[in-house]
C-alpha cells in the first residue's frame, strides 16, 4: 500500500510538472522593444495590426538593454521573451554565444527585400536612428550648433543630460574637443584619446544629468530639467507632433546605428515569431513606422513609398546623414567592458 501511495504521489508530482511546462510552452508570442514613443508606434503599424490580420494572441513588453539580460534568460532556462529588438553589439555577442535562432530569411521575404546592412545570420533589421543633440526651441536664445555648444556652460547655461554608459558619451565628448566625425574611432582606439574624453567630460561632469531609458530625454527637456540631451532622433520628432513640443534637434555629429529583430534560443513561439517578423518586414507596413516616428527601416522599397516631407526628417536623408558617424560596433565589442568598468570609476568620483 506504501509502494502504491509513493508511485501515486510521483506520478501526481511528475503531472504538475507536466502541465508546468506544456503551460510553458503554450504561452503567448512575447515581443520586447524599446518603450516610450518608440513602442507606441510599433503598437499601432505592427502589433496590434498583427494581430488583427492573424488571430495570434501576442504579449509586448519593454527593456533597456544589455547583454546580461539575455544570457540570464536563455541560459536560464526560463525565457519568457520570445522576439527581441536589440543593439548591434548585443546582436553580435548573442550570435557569437548561441543566445539567437539562426534567421530563417525565406520566412521573411528572403535577404533580398532587406538593405544589406540589415541582414543579419542571428537577426533582421528593424531601424536606423540616429543619438542627436536635442533643444527646446522656447527655452534656449542661443540655438546649439554641435557637441562644441553642448559642452559650453557658459554660452548655454543649465544641465545637460547624456546615456549612462561610455558608449556614444566618449564619441560625443571628442566630437566637441574638436575631433572630426570621421576620425572619432582612431582617436578613440589610443589611450591618449580615452583620456582626452574624460577630460572633456569633466568640464560638465556637475551639470550631466544621466538617462537610461529612451523615453527619458524629452520627459528631461519638457520638465526643463535639463536645456540640451543626447537623445533618439524619433522621439524628438514624436514629441512635436504628438505632444506639440518646440523641440530642435542637430543632426551635425549625429551617431547612427542599426537595431535587429531576433529570435531567442529556444523559443517556444517559433512559428509565431516568424510570422510576426515576416509583417514587420513587410515595406508597407514599415513605411507606416516610419510615418509615425522619424526612423529608417530595412525594407529595400519602404522609403519608396514615403512622402517626401516625411524623408526629410529621416536619419537616411542625404543632408541628415552627410556628417554623421556610424557607431563602430566592432571597436565597441573589443572596448566595452574595459571603458565601462573606467567609465564607473569616473563617474563614482
Amino acid at each position: 500500500m506504501l509502494k502504491r501511495n509513493i508511485a501515486l504521489g510521483f506520478a501526481a508530482a511528475f503531472s504538475a510538472s507536466a502541465a508546468l511546462i506544456t503551460v510553458a510552452q503554450a504561452r503567448d508570442l512575447t515581443v520586447v522593444s524599446w518603450g516610450g514613443a518608440y513602442q507606441e508606434a510599433q503598437k499601432k503599424v505592427y502589433f496590434e495590426p498583427f494581430k488583427k490580420a492573424t488571430g495570434i494572441a501576442m504579449n509586448d513588453e519593454s527593456w533597456d538593454g544589455g547583454i546580461g539580460v539575455l544570457r540570464a534568460k536563455v541560459q536560464g532556462g526560463a525565457a519568457t521573451w520570445d522576439v527581441v529588438q536589440v543593439e548591434s553589439d548585443e546582436l553580435a555577442v548573442g550570435c557569437d554565444e548561441g543566445l539567437f535562432e539562426k534567421m530563417d530569411y525565406s520566412k521573411i521575404g528572403g535577404e533580398g527585400a532587406y538593405i544589406p546592412p540589415s541582414v543579419n545570420p542571428c537577426g533582421v533589421g528593424a531601424i536606423l536612428y540616429d543619438f542627436v543633440l536635442g533643444y527646446d526651441k522656447d527655452k534656449l536664445k542661443d540655438v546649439p550648433k554641435g557637441w562644441a555648444d553642448f559642452f559650453d556652460t557658459k554660452k548655454i547655461p543649465g544641465k545637460r543630460a547624456l546615456r549612462q554608459g561610455p558608449k556614444t558619451t566618449l564619441e560625443i565628448a571628442l566630437m566637441a574637443d574638436g575631433v572630426a566625425p570621421k576620425d572619432v574611432y582612431k582617436v578613440l582606439a589610443t589611450d591618449e584619446g580615452v583620456e582626452r574624453a574624460f577630460k572633456k567630460l569633466d568640464t560638465i561632469k556637475n551639470d550631466i544629468v544621466w538617462w537610461k531609458a529612451g523615453a527619458q530625454p524629452p520627459q528631461l527637456l519638457a520638465s526643463g530639467e535639463v536645456v540640451m540631451t543626447s537623445v533618439y532622433n524619433g522621439r524628438i520628432d514624436t514629441a512635436n507632433k504628438n505632444e506639440k513640443k518646440n523641440f530642435g534637434m542637430v543632426w551635425d555629429g549625429a551617431l547612427f546605428t542599426l537595431d535587429s529583430w531576433v529570435i531567442l534560443k529556444g523559443s517556444p513561439n517559433k512559428d509565431a515569431a516568424y510570422k510576426f517578423l515576416d509583417f514587420a518586414g513587410k515595406a508597407e507596413n514599415q513605411a507606416k513606422l516610419s510615418e509615425n516616428i522619424a526612423y529608417g527601416t530595412s525594407n529595400k522599397d519602404a522609403a519608396g513609398l514615403l512622402q517626401p516631407a516625411v524623408l526629410k526628417d529621416l536619419p537616411t536623408a542625404p543632408d541628415n546623414i552627410k556628417n554623421a558617424v556610424e557607431i563602430n560596433v566592432a571597436f565597441w565589442l573589443e572596448n566595452i567592458d574595459r571603458l565601462t568598468e573606467r567609465f564607473n570609476k569616473w563617474a563614482a568620483k
